[in-house]
């Protein structure tokens, strides 16, 4: 069924081929069109609470536009960098001024940068699948700190297309050695599949999910993130995700974690974006401990 998961691939394939630009083009809009609708906001400023802070405007080569993001500098000497990646909501990176995620990264040493996706914030217009902007994004906190580690922290939609990227590069040198400077990745709340997800969440709609898979066979194969978390380049990785989310069910995340030779931990009565709120500490402990073992 649509509304589960493809059969998993064994043994292991390397990452599917990227679809051709036409078909991730047309594929895009018709995702987008299935895609949750939010409205375009003005973001806050990061809270005083989280000075310093500097805007970043990151760019995007070969395509319309910047990226709109954030740099906050750890306190004290810096063991390295982390990438933080929103989920679908309308407020974009601010999603990460509570919680404290921030705050103890960087109280034990790690820089951290956040950014908008395209079509939030004061980001550009959407052009192509959201892993070619995570890129950009690593790309320009690579380029931030050259002499030291990468971490990727992304949660839902933000961790769902980091997957294509850590996956050793799509086979491209330089995307290779982008991937490999990451030492290690935490998800909150990721699916294996987008449109699967999409299918458990909104069942009126799934004649349309049908209708992309027929129609759009490598885009879909390209959005298995099982078939890129079974060829990451990353030393350490581990998911995390809710008891009670509707769309990412605790066997989906044990599927992915399996794939990446991952771990996988649920928050009991967690929905989804939930097990941040209900067990904060924790989940920014194993997130913590997950960088730590990595350096």
């Amino acid at each position: 069924m649509l509304d589960g998961l493809p059969p998993a691939i064994h043994p292991p394939q390397p990452p599917p081929r990227r679809p051709s630009p036409a078909q991730e083009r047309w594929s895009l809009r018709l995702f987008l069109a299935l895609a949750p609708r939010l409205p375009r906001v003005t973001q806050p400023e990061p809270p005083a609470t989280l000075a310093p802070f500097a805007p970043l405007w990151i760019d995007r080569p070969g395509r319309r536009g910047h990226l709109t993001g954030t740099w906050y500098p750890a306190h004290g000497a810096a063991r390295g960098a982390v990438l933080l990646l929103p989920p679908w909501l309308e407020w974009g990176q601010s999603y990460f001024h509570r919680r404290r995620r921030i705050d103890q990264l960087r109280e034990v040493g790690y820089h951290a940068m956040t950014f908008d996706f395209p079509g939030f914030g004061g980001s550009g217009p959407v052009q192509g699948f959201f892993d070619r902007d995570v890129e950009d994004a690593l790309a320009d906190l690579g380029r931030r700190v050259p002499d030291l580690p990468l971490f990727v922290w992304g949660v839902s939609s933000g961790g769902y297309w980091s997957h294509p990227v850590l996956a050793n590069g799509h086979g491209d040198p330089a995307g290779r050695r982008l991937a490999h400077r990451v030492a290690a990745a935490f998800f909150e709340d990721v699916s294996p599949h987008l449109i699967c997800w999409a299918s458990r969440t909104a069942p009126r709609a799934r004649p349309f999910h049908r209708l992309f898979r027929a129609l759009f066979p490598d885009a879909f194969r390209f959005l298995d993130l099982r078939r890129h978390a079974a060829t990451r380049g990353v030393q350490r990785v581990a998911y995390v995700s809710g008891e009670n989310d509707r769309g990412v069910p605790p066997r989906h995340t044990r599927e992915l974690a399996a794939a990446a030779g991952a771990e996988a931990h649920i928050v009991p009565g967690a929905g989804h974006l939930e097990a941040i709120k209900r067990a904060t500490q924790e989940v920014i402990d194993l997130a913590l401990g997950t960088f730590a073992t990595a350096t």
